[in-house]
């Protein structure tokens, strides 16, 4: 898709379809709606005001109200979009807005698409916050470009539905603004690709992409943007003594794969400049090994190397912001296979920490490759962690589908990554990791057990991690529940969301 920023009045502009956003004015619960548009273009107005007042449009999120011909426009079509009560709007509201525009075009064969931008200064200040004219920028662009793929790769028959243009349309503003929107707007470009790019490697079937084709296009990634990327397989596993993650690629035929990505910034780098490890969980398929998973729903465990996508993600956009830090982004990938040769249940494997850990459920596989992925990690001179990992089912029956769990060892760390929140529209909820649950990983033949009870099982995992992490400051990110959209959304396709690409950039970035 061929996304443009353009300076021109969206009335006089030609195209196939003009989308203009709109807001719910009314306050209480029995208010009746009073929907306003974000914008203060006279034309667009005039067009849309017969309509507005008729009480058919309530301006609800990604409720949308399409015209034909609109009069007094050059636009063949105009598309009102709600963005629900004004009180509310966030960016997070105009970047679904934008995906909305998009997805509403595909099926209906529309190709080329324009969005006017949101004019909060068409409201008095008592209606609303301002909405920033970067942030607002950026969050259109993303919104727009992760709302165009649709992931059927694979479909013999399947149809070029691609919009082929989105024009991002501004009246006329003073150059100040026009800087910062024209900046928004390149960082939005820049997190897009990385998030469509992690989606597209979780989208792939577990016959296409085993670890060896995930390390080949994370090097190929490297390659493109300046990284440097090294990709180990069994032997070096040995040599570095990563016992629990060689245990895990032990039942498969196919190799595993350790990949590292290196970012080095141009120039100097401060003394006290940070050196950040981003580990990924890359297992490309997951069977839940001899404690084999049920049948149902085993297809979708093609994703359980989400975690390792959303890091090569990430590093291909802070490669391209390239900020004034070094980052090490580390992918232990595997599959989880059931045959003669796989661990057990009651096997004790080394970490390369030198801890031991029992195997008490070999589907609990995840924070095993993880553990010596952070490991490594510290050995090569990280200061801050960040790991993130299709982790555990039981991240999903607390939270839901709606936030990823976050797990810290350490506050100002969490407080940092939480700082950046608002700006990415990604949620996050914080959950226990403090030293009294340690108990329940304890093992009687080993450090630590692999797997405990059912209860708080999500903070079980996350413990073991910490114990691995140590004294280093660290967040580990449980992506189970959010890395896959299980339904489809009026701004975005049921599959891969690739999340926390975004977050974990915006962490990097923000010091």
């Amino acid at each position: 898709m061929n996304t443009q920023l353009l300076f021109q009045d969206p009335a006089t502009f030609s195209t196939g379809m003009l989308a203009v956003f709109a807001v719910d004015l009314a306050v209480g619960k029995d208010a009746d709606p009073h929907p306003v548009l974000l914008t203060t273009s006279d034309g667009i107005a005039r067009a849309a005001e017969r309509f507005l007042a008729s009480g058919e449009f309530k301006a609800g999120l990604c409720e949308t109200l399409l015209l034909h011909a609109p009069a007094g426009l050059r636009a063949e079509r105009l598309l009102i979009i709600g963005l629900g009560k004004a009180k509310k709007l966030s960016i997070d509201e105009v970047r679904k807005g934008a995906g909305c525009a998009v997805r509403f075009a595909k099926p209906r064969g529309i190709r080329d698409v324009s969005v006017a931008f949101p004019e909060d200064h068409a409201l008095s200040d008592e209606h609303l916050e301002s909405l920033p004219c970067e942030l607002t920028a950026r969050a259109l662009v993303e919104g727009g470009e992760l709302a165009e793929p649709d992931w059927d790769t694979y479909k013999s028959d399947r149809k070029d539905q691609s919009v082929w243009a989105l024009h991002l349309l501004v009246q006329e503003t003073e150059r100040k603004t026009i800087e910062e929107m024209q900046r928004g707007f390149d960082e939005g470009l820049i997190l897009a690709s990385a998030q469509n790019f992690a989606r597209s490697l979780v989208n792939e079937p577990g016959n296409v992409l085993t670890p060896t084709v995930l390390g080949e296009r994370a090097q190929w990634m490297c390659g493109e943007f300046g990284i440097e990327c090294e990709v180990y397989s069994t032997e070096k596993l040995k040599e570095l003594g990563m016992g629990a993650f060689a245990a895990v690629a032990q039942g498969s035929s196919e190799p595993p794969a350790l990949i590292v990505m290196t970012y080095t910034p141009p120039g100097e780098i401060a003394e006290d400049a940070p050196v950040f490890g981003l580990v990924g969980k890359g297992i490309t398929f997951d069977t839940g090994g001899i404690s084999i998973k049920p049948a149902e729903n085993m297809d979708k465990m093609k994703y359980d190397m989400a975690g390792a996508a959303a890091m090569i993600g990430a590093m291909r956009a802070i490669a391209a912001f390239k900020p004034a830090v070094k980052v090490i982004g580390i992918v232990c990938s595997a599959e989880n296979m059931p045959d003669g040769n796989a661990f057990k249940p009651g096997d004790v494997v080394k970490t390369m920490s030198g801890k031991t850990i029992e195997i008490i459920n070999t589907d609990a596989e995840g924070r095993l490759v993880l553990a010596d992925g952070l490991h490594f990690a510290r050995t090569l001179g990280c200061t801050h962690l960040i790991d993130a990992a299709t982790l555990t089912g039981a991240c999903v029956i607390a939270l839901g589908y709606l936030n990823v769990g976050v797990f810290s060892n350490d506050d100002a760390t969490w407080s940092k990554f939480l700082s950046v929140l608002p700006s990415t529209g990604e949620h996050y909820w914080r959950l226990p990791c403090t030293d009294d649950y340690r108990d329940a990983i304890k093992s009687q033949i080993a450090d630590m057990v692999n797997s405990a009870s059912r209860a708080g099982g999500a903070i079980n995992a996350a413990i073991l991690l910490k114990e691995i992490a140590q004294d280093t400051p660290w967040l580990h990110l449980d992506i189970a529940g959010c890395a896959w959209n299980e339904e489809v959304k009026p701004w975005l396709p049921k599959g891969p969301t690739g999340i926390a690409v975004r977050s974990i950039v915006e962490w990097v970035r923000s010091y």
